[in-house]
């Protein structure tokens, strides 16, 4: 690979990399911490909405977040030729 397409490849997955970290700064941090008031006036499987993001639903969102960025690399590395 070229270098140039070398650095259009690494600007990509930087790119991905920002957008998907953004995400889980916000899911965690915003959600089960910042804005825990104003989700606990929702309720989701009997338990307030703030609670639920600050114990369980960070996880499950930086697990998703794993399995989007596996997904977006592939096609990535499809895209420049460089799949296994």
């Amino acid at each position: 690979m070229e270098l140039s397409q070398r650095k259009k490849y690494w600007r990509e997955n930087l790119k991905y990399l920002a957008i998907l970290l953004v995400i889980w700064f916000l899911v965690s941090y915003g959600f089960g911490i910042l804005l825990v008031d104003e989700l606990n006036t929702i309720r989701l499987g009997g338990f307030k909405l703030g609670f639920w993001f600050a114990q369980q639903g960070s996880i499950y969102v930086f697990v998703l977040l794993i399995f989007v960025y596996v997904r977006l690399m592939n096609k990535l590395d499809k895209k420049y030729k460089v799949n296994e």
